[in-house]
């Protein structure tokens, strides 16, 4: 298990799912509620927050390993890796502020509490066993419709089965997972 200085909860699930879009509505709703909360999001894809020929692009491609962009609205620290590895989970965590929650968007593999999304039309997801069979880090599956949808995973674990419609269910499993307290 992962050590955090945080709570944290993971979700995972094959891309088109719709994690990206269920985490923007539990922010929203967690935010309304006062928690104060962070995102650790992973991708596979080449990405890059500067842009060419602005100073900070520049002082990053003449060598400096850190650029710290600051203004009155928000700062950004960029970290080249160069030939480094990616940080562990546990770095990753230790870098944020102190804060609620934070929540974790793929890095599947990691040794964290997650919950996992499913979608009976998903492609992935038709062809595919349920990752929570395997992974017992999943502590919660959800899906359209939850526990009453027509169309249901073949799932071999006793989990809580949550509607992934509704978003005030999947709030209260997430703080109870991270052993978060209501506010």
């Amino acid at each position: 298990m992962v050590k955090s200085p945080w709570p944290v909860v993971g979700f995972v699930a094959y891309s088109g799912t719709g994690k990206t879009t269920l985490i923007e509505q539990l922010i929203a709703f967690l935010t309304e509620r006062a928690y104060k909360v962070s995102v650790i999001k992973h991708t596979h894809h080449h990405f890059d927050i500067d842009k060419p020929g602005k100073d900070s692009y520049r002082h990053r491609e003449s060598g400096a390993s850190e650029v710290l962009m600051v203004s009155d609205q928000r700062w950004v620290l960029m970290h080249e890796l160069r030939q480094s590895a990616e940080p562990t989970m546990e770095e990753q965590l230790c870098k944020l502020s102190p804060c609620d929650l934070v929540i974790v968007e793929g890095f599947k593999d990691a040794r964290i509490p997650k919950i996992e999304l499913w979608r009976h039309e998903h492609d992935e997801c038709a062809v595919n066993s349920v990752k929570a069979n395997q992974d017992n880090f999943i502590q919660a599956i959800a899906y359209p419709g939850g526990i009453d949808a027509v169309n249901k995973p073949d799932l071999t674990r006793d989990i809580p089965v949550l509607d992934l419609n509704n978003i005030e269910e999947v709030a209260q499993q997430v703080l109870s997972i991270a052993g978060v307290l209501a506010k």
